[in-house]
């Protein structure tokens, strides 16, 4: 009962993101909308802002968001600050590549896979919602009419919410808490195995490029609003006083973020909210500022954030990224104002722990490898991994990590799950170890 109020909080945000459908968008085209977006291939990057209108993708996004919200409360999930990166991805992704259809064969997946365990689908229910990453697959398969059908579609989404849970539980362990994205990995990899078992056996999957221009000022606005909103609820509105809520966020600023960091337990809602707000404004201002999109993809990254705010990310461990990004957009033969290069910006951000741990300079060197390794790490899935960033950004962690703890810093990390994080124990908040001065 701890963080009760996450639901009525979540539903909110649902509303809001229904306000801004209504708002900006044409009601009368919601319903058509949203027919369409089911309709269509998936691959990325599908922007449903740009095929279906903004009123049906934020009204996807919400409706993807309740559905989820829906699973996590019948399934008995223990709330916490994982619950918010769910919350924060289900609605950024559900505007390019999930929709109300093509995640529930990968949810019953992993519902199978629990029941064949004997287990809970309590303690999987945050993997199912995750997996759907690979949700373009099930779309795929449902509608390309020279290969698949709907039944196929069906069973391929089973079969990867049955086989991610193990996988992802792996590569968890192998990517030493550097990459926030680990499901994004786990995704990519089951990836490179099924598309071109796939296409063997006939698919021929194409990536796509629908990407909406024009938004920046209106939706600038409503998540300009959204964002001063949440800072404003964590300095007056948190049941602590605004010196104690700025404290708690200053101490927040000097954690690492390498996964798990459970925010939300470490030091409350107030900080939180507050982290989560400035995060938010912090990923608009750097696409503004560089030139780029608001429109559906660019805001599902910057959700993004905002979700893992709870769980990882804050101002100083994800602007030495995002910097890194930019750099890279100087020396590189290609344009930071291209499409791939702006979700890399947002989305690069899952290598914030290493910046937290390591320091800025490598935080900034890890962000320009990543705003290059990103942009082929999704050629061999034929734009399948929605989690596109979280499988180069597995790919750089594995690599990075050992060149710096043993090579450079000599510094190595020690295990933090039973420090920060339990699944099942969410009643008392985790008093965050010191900060070493090293």
């Amino acid at each position: 009962m701890r963080y009760h109020k996450i639901y009525p909080a979540a539903i909110c945000f649902c509303a809001y993101l229904v306000a801004i459908g209504v708002i900006l968008g044409e009601p009368r085209q919601i319903l058509p909308g949203l027919w369409k977006i089911i309709m269509t291939e998936d691959a990325l990057i599908t922007d449903y802002v740009k095929i279906a209108g903004i009123g049906a993708a934020f009204v996807n996004a919400a409706l993807v968001t309740l559905i989820s919200l829906g699973i996590l409360r019948l399934s008995k999930d223990p709330l916490n600050g994982y619950t918010l990166v769910e919350i924060g991805l289900m609605a950024g992704f559900a505007l390019f590549g999930k929709n109300i259809a093509n995640i529930w064969p990968i949810i019953g997946g992993t519902f199978l896979y629990a029941k064949l365990r004997r287990e809970e689908f309590g303690k999987y229910a945050s993997v199912s919602l995750l997996a759907t990453a690979l949700s373009p697959v099930v779309s795929y398969v449902a509608l390309d009419n020279g290969w698949g059908n709907i039944w196929w579609a069906i069973l391929i989404g089973a079969v990867i919410g049955f086989v991610l849970p193990p996988l992802s539980a792996y590569t968890y362990k192998i990517q030493n808490g550097m990459n926030l994205y680990n499901m994004g990995f786990a995704c990519g990899l089951l990836a490179t195995i099924l598309v071109p078992v796939m296409t063997s056996l006939g698919a021929d999957p194409t990536v796509a490029h629908h990407w909406a221009t024009g938004y920046n000022v209106q939706l600038g606005i409503f998540l300009s609003i959204l964002c001063v909103g949440l800072i404003i609820a964590g300095f007056l509105f948190s049941g602590r006083p605004v010196w104690a809520a700025w404290a708690g966020y200053r101490r927040l600023l000097l954690t690492t973020g390498r996964a798990p960091s459970d925010y939300l337990r470490m030091f409350g809602a107030a900080p939180t909210l507050i982290n989560i707000g400035v995060n938010g404004l912090i990923g608009m201002a750097f696409i503004l500022a560089t030139g780029g999109d608001l429109n559906g993809p660019t805001l599902g990254g910057i959700f993004t954030i905002m979700g893992f705010s709870a769980f990882g990310k804050h101002a100083r461990n994800i602007i030495p990224i995002m910097a890194g990004v930019v750099l890279g957009g100087v020396f590189m033969h290609w344009s930071i104002n291209d499409s791939a290069v702006q979700l890399a910006l947002l989305f690069g951000t899952t290598l914030a722990p290493i910046s937290g741990y390591f320091g800025w300079p490598f935080g900034v060197l890890a962000g320009f490898l990543h705003s290059s390794v990103v942009l082929r790490a999704g050629t061999p899935v034929e734009g399948f991994n929605l989690y596109n960033n979280g499988f180069s950004g597995g790919l750089l962690a594995i690599v990075i990590y050992p060149v710096i703890s043993e090579a450079i810093r000599h510094r190595k990390p020690e295990l933090q799950n039973e420090d920060y994080f339990d699944a099942f124990e969410h009643d008392a908040p985790v008093i965050p170890p010191p900060i070493s001065k090293k």
